[in-house]
This record gives structure tokens, C-alpha cells and sequence, in this order.
């Protein structure tokens, strides 16, 4: 049998050996980790990039590289981020936000995890007016205003999102 190993922090360490012990010891869960992943199906996009990185020389006209270095300022990278995200894009390497995208996409998360909690709640208040036998009564201004929220927040994701090498055009 062949022996596989690795080195991890302490701190890593310490905490696998404890959540392992609830599962049949350090070797079982591993065994199970490795099977799972072998198992699963291949992933949709391909792994980051490995090897060493190479030069590309490209060459542009005069107009071109002022519009490669505005646009690539309003995404808050340098020409050459740009480009390198925009081929990998291309390639399927998962997909490089700007430092302004990933704080759109963060508030997006946050206000949709919101969305989610208040549909749970006005969910649980109608299963308990129903089963207390009252009928429920919908606030379709409140419905309306729930609607406009999630269709602002899904342009802000679409525009976060297609400004990235317009990798999710086809998203829409």
C-alpha cells in the first residue's frame, strides 16, 4: 500500500485530528477524502495555472493602448492584469475580479443572504397563519418593493460580473 504525505501547519493539524476523531481516525477520513475526490465529477472549469510563467509580447496600435489603459484603470488593474485576465478568461482559468469587483460581489452576498432571510421569515409567518387557520393576506407593495431589490441586485451582479473579460455574457 502506498503512503502519501504532507506537511500542514499545527494549527491545521490540530484541528483535522480533532474533527477526524468523530470520524473514524485521521487514515479512515482520509482514505474517504481522496476516494470522494477521485469520485467526483471532473470540475467545469480548468485548474489554476501551474509552471513557471513565460513572456508574451503583443503588440498594439497607439489607440488601442489608450483604450487598454482606461479600461483596464476603471477595473482598477494594470494593462497587463487586464489582458492576462481576459486570456485566461478565454482559456476557462476561473475567472479574475478587480479589487472593486470582489467588494461588489461581497455586498451582493450580503444582500442577498438578507433577501434569503426575509423570505424565510414572511415563509414561516404564512405556514404559522395557516396552520393557526387564518388566511394569509399578501402585501403586494411589500412583494413589489422585494422584487425591484432582487432584480437591482442581480444588474449589480451581471455588471460586476461582465466586466470581467465579458467572461458572463451569456449569463444574462
Amino acid at each position: 500500500m502506498a503512503l502519501i504525505s504532507l506537511r500542514v501547519s499545527d494549527e491545521v493539524a490540530a484541528e483535522f485530528s480533532a474533527f477526524a476523531a468523530t470520524q473514524g481516525g485521521k487514515s479512515a477520513l482520509l482514505r474517504r477524502l481522496i476516494a470522494d475526490a477521485l469520485a467526483a465529477p471532473a470540475p467545469r472549469i480548468l485548474a489554476l495555472p501551474v509552471g513557471r510563467s513565460e513572456k508574451v509580447t503583443v503588440r498594439f496600435r497607439e489607440s488601442e493602448m489608450r483604450q487598454l489603459a482606461e479600461v483596464s484603470h476603471r477595473r482598477g488593474m494594470t494593462r497587463t492584469g487586464w489582458i492576462v485576465a481576459l486570456v485566461r478568461s478565454r482559456l476557462g482559468s476561473p475567472v479574475q475580479h478587480s479589487p472593486s469587483e470582489h467588494e461588489a460581489l461581497r455586498a451582493i452576498v450580503r444582500e442577498l443572504n438578507r433577501i434569503g432571510g426575509n423570505i424565510n421569515q414572511i415563509a414561516r409567518a404564512a405556514n404559522t397563519s395557516v396552520l393557526q387557520g387564518r388566511a394569509v393576506e399578501p402585501d403586494s407593495a411589500a412583494i413589489q418593493e422585494a422584487k425591484r431589490v432582487i432584480e437591482r441586485e442581480l444588474a449589480q451582479l451581471r455588471n460586476a460580473l461582465s466586466g470581467n473579460a465579458d467572461y458572463w455574457d451569456g449569463w444574462r
